[in-house]
Formats: C-alpha cells, sequence, structure tokens
C-alpha cells in the first residue's frame, strides 16, 4: 500500500535542450530544480514514476537539526530557514512549521548521547535543551507515565510528506521549467567526456549538466556511466491512524515509537528499530564496506527478506538506452510492508499513547531507504562526464535537508561557492577505507 501522496499533472513532452536535467523527482530533486530555475537556468526534471512516490512521502517528515551528524549539521540548519523561503517563494504549503521536536526516555546511556549532542549543537548555534524528569513528563503526558528525561529542540519541526515534493514540483513548472512524470532516465550520452545528452523514453534531451538524484536507484544507473557508488537497501515500514488524536505533540519520539502528526491531521506512526537489511545484487558487492555501519547499528537494523533483490533499483545489469529498463518495468518501489512489522508498531504506538487505541488504521507502507556505507549522502561532482552531480545516498536524511541538498547542487552545477557546507560529501571518501558511520 503506497504512502498518501498528492498526485499533480506533468508538462506534456520532454524539450528537445535544456541547460539541465534533474534525473529524480524525490524532495532533493525538485529542489535542485527550483533554485536552478530561480537562478534562470531552463530545466527539465525527469522522473520514472510520480513525483515524491518513493522515500520522499514513505519518511516520519521530520525536518531537524537536533541529533545530526556535524557533518549534515550546517545542511539542516540552512534547510530549516530554505523551507520558509521555499514557502514564501512558491505560495505553496509544503506543511512546514517549526513546531519543536520531543524526545522521551528511560535509557540513561541514550540520555547521556543526547546531552553531549546538546553540548555540541548550543556550541553550533543550535537551540536545543536536555528535560529532567519532570519537564520530560510534562511534556510527554499523553503516555500517562513518567520519564526519567528528554530532549526538547524548539526551533526544529515537520513538513507534509505527502504534498511537499510535488508542490515544489508544480512550483518548477510555474516558474518556466518542465517535469515529467512517468518519463524513465535510460542513460547519459557524451561528447568528449562531457554530458551531451540525457536519452528517455520519451526522447532525447540535448543538455551540457545532469543531476541524478535518483534515490535507490542512484548506484545502478551510476554503474551505466561506469561510476562506483556504494549503496545498500534498508526497508522501514510505518503507518498511519486516521485524524482525531488526542494532545500530542507534533512530533514526539522515543525508542518505544515516533509520532508526526501529518497536514491531514492523521498521525504517522514509526518504531526506529525495526528498520530491515534486504540483500540486492549491489549490496553484496559492497557489503565489506558496509560492514562498520551494520556493526555500530545492530540494534537498529535487523535482516530482511529477497523482496529487494528483485525490485530493480540495485541491479549489477547494464542496460541499453534503446530499449525498456528496469525502471520502467518498476515504475515506483512499494515493496509489502511486514505484517508482523506493522502490527508491532500500531502495538508499540497504542502502548506508548493509549488513547491511540481507538483509532483506524488509515494506511501502512514500506519504503527502500538509499544507503552509504558511513550514513551520509554523496553531493558531489563525481568523477566522470563533465557536468555530473551526484545527490544521493541520503540514508534516511534527505527529506529534512531536501532544500539545503538542492541549493548545494544547484551550486555545483552552476559552479558557485555555496553556503551549505559539503566537506565529507564527496564520492571518493567512500572509496578511502573505512568511512566514519555517522553518528550523533
Amino acid at each position: 500500500m503506497p504512502a498518501p501522496l498528492m498526485t499533480i499533472a506533468s508538462t506534456p513532452e520532454p524539450p528537445a535542450t535544456a541547460d539541465v536535467v534533474v534525473i529524480g523527482g524525490g524532495i532533493v530533486g525538485v529542489c535542485t530544480a527550483w533554485f536552478l530555475r530561480q537562478a534562470g537556468l531552463s530545466v527539465a526534471l525527469i522522473e520514472k514514476g510520480r513525483i515524491g512516490a518513493e522515500q520522499s512521502s514513505r519518511n516520519w517528515g521530520w525536518c531537524r537539526q537536533q541529533n545530526r551528524d556535524a557533518r549534515l549539521l550546517g545542511m539542516a540548519t540552512a534547510s530549516l530557514t530554505l523551507w520558509e523561503q521555499i514557502m514564501a517563494d512558491t505560495g505553496e504549503d509544503l506543511g512546514f512549521r517549526r513546531c519543536g521536536l520531543v524526545y522521551v526516555s528511560d535509557d540513561e546511556a541514550e540520555l547521556e548521547g543526547w546531552a553531549k549532542w546538546c553540548d555540541f549543537g548550543r556550541a553550533a548555534g543550535v537551540e536545543t535543551q536536555m528535560l529532567g524528569a519532570d519537564a520530560a513528563s510534562d511534556r510527554g503526558g499523553v503516555t500517562g507515565k513518567r520519564w526519567r528525561g528528554g530532549v526538547w529542540a524548539p526551533t526544529d519541526g515537520i513538513a507534509d510528506t505527502a504534498s511537499a515534493a510535488p508542490r515544489i514540483a508544480r512550483a518548477v513548472m510555474a516558474a518556466g521549467g518542465s517535469v515529467h512524470q512517468f518519463c524513465a532516465a535510460r542513460g547519459i550520452e557524451t561528447e568528449a567526456g562531457r554530458i551531451a545528452s540525457v536519452v528517455t523514453e520519451s526522447g532525447t534531451i540535448r543538455t551540457q549538466a545532469v543531476v541524478v538524484a535518483g534515490g535507490a536507484w542512484t548506484s545502478s544507473f551510476c554503474r551505466q556511466l561506469g561510476i562506483s557508488f556504494p549503496q545498500a537497501t534498508i526497508r522501514a515500514s510505518a503507518l498511519s491512524l486516521m485524524p482525531g488524536a488526542p494532545d500530542v505533540p507534533d512530533a514526539f519520539h522515543s525508542k518505544e515509537a515516533t509520532l508526526t502528526r501529518r497536514a491531514d491531521g492523521a498521525l504517522t506512526l514509526a518504531v526506529s528499530q525495526l528498520a530491515r537489511v534486504d540483500p540486492t545484487p549491489q549490496s553484496l558487492r559492497y557489503a565489506w564496506r558496509f560492514l562498520p555501519m551494520f556493526l555500530a547499528r545492530r540494534d537498529v537494523l535487523s535482516a530482511g527478506d529477497l523482496r529487494a533483490m528483485f525490485s530493480g533499483q540495485e541491479t549489477l545489469r547494464h542496460w541499453a538506452m534503446d530499449k525498456p529498463t528496469p525502471m520502467e518495468r518498476h515504475r515506483i518501489l512499494d515493496p509489502r510492508p511486514d505484517a508482523d512489522t506493522v502490527a508491532r508498531i500500531l502495538d508499540q504506538a497504542r502502548r506508548f499513547v493509549p488513547q491511540l487505541t481507538t483509532l483506524p488504521v488509515q494506511a501502512a507502507w514500506s519504503g527502500f531507504i538509499d544507503s552509504t556505507p558511513d550514513g551520509l549522502p554523496v553531493i558531489d561532482a563525481a568523477p566522470g562526464p563533465e557536468g555530473l552531480v551526484l545527490a544521493s545516498g541520503f540514508s534516511g536524511q534527505g527529506f529534512g535537508t531536501g532544500p539545503g541538498a538542492g541549493r548545494l547542487a544547484a551550486d555545483l552545477v552552476m559552479g558557485r561557492t555555496s553556503t551549505i557546507p559539503s566537506a565529507g560529501l564527496e564520492l571518493a571518501r567512500l572509496h578511502r577505507g573505512r568511512a566514519k558511520v555517522a553518528g550523533m
């Protein structure tokens, strides 16, 4: 069952030429296209399925600085302002609001880790504060229990996963760009080592610059270009309850469950410890690179099954550009959620907040998270044909940081010095031995 998603119309036909082609219609791709168009470049956004239909509509919707790895904190901070800027400039309601994030815990080690991050975060200019037992129990009063402690991040927030990417894509079209759904990019043609065109199933677009923001499909697409992009598939499940929830904080987290109030009043429920590692040809190829990350996160990752093996997104195949590709056979990655995982999420959430017991389930879904060996994205003018920029591998952090990532990718295309920090996000780091796994 897919996650709730707003659908939009497409531009009828791809253009013959464009200054930049953006491949991938998730939140990073649409933000990249928006900033490129704002800079006056002609841009064509290509999406094999629907805008926002994969991980950009299947996540929690959190837009946070709290507990970010230091290498991604600057982008996360900038993204909060950019969410507001995009809404102001487009007139589109992306559901973004700085509602604050609440974390509660009875685990002393977890609280110590949060406290260390709070010290770091405050030194970096982030407004964050630890909560003692009284304050945590007050903010978590809906649970009906006393908590040992927690965190309050007042300037962080959430955005609407069901409509943010489609609304930004619609703004791209209103600004003169083009957006093409159900139009897979089959490959890139080059001349003298530089990008010359993008071949799509609906025709060829002449261009000298391409941004690949393909999410779970990026590794196999890069393979067609002779670029090694270490990537693994992590499958996570979530569900939503119908509107009518009690006075639950808009964004509320514990080990028991994570709750997010959606724009329609429904609640998204998830449990971070229930993610699955599904083997795929690409992840098996890069398994030794991922071992440190799997070991570091063994408390939140468990072995999955073979459903991702046959979904096509991480194939080792080379495909022809004049024939249908795996992307056309699998337009939208929509893995079947595990019934036992969904049942466990629902049970834990209702134990966490007992008043949720009366609310029926609205929808349940799973999604494939594009993950790198260190849990950080690649945003880089990668080795390969001149004019290529990669923006992928967000490891579950793409939605909240999407605006900052899009600004950085657009700046790389235009050769500008970006205000968004990029140190530690280059592709080469993943090929220099053991990468430092992202953490607090």
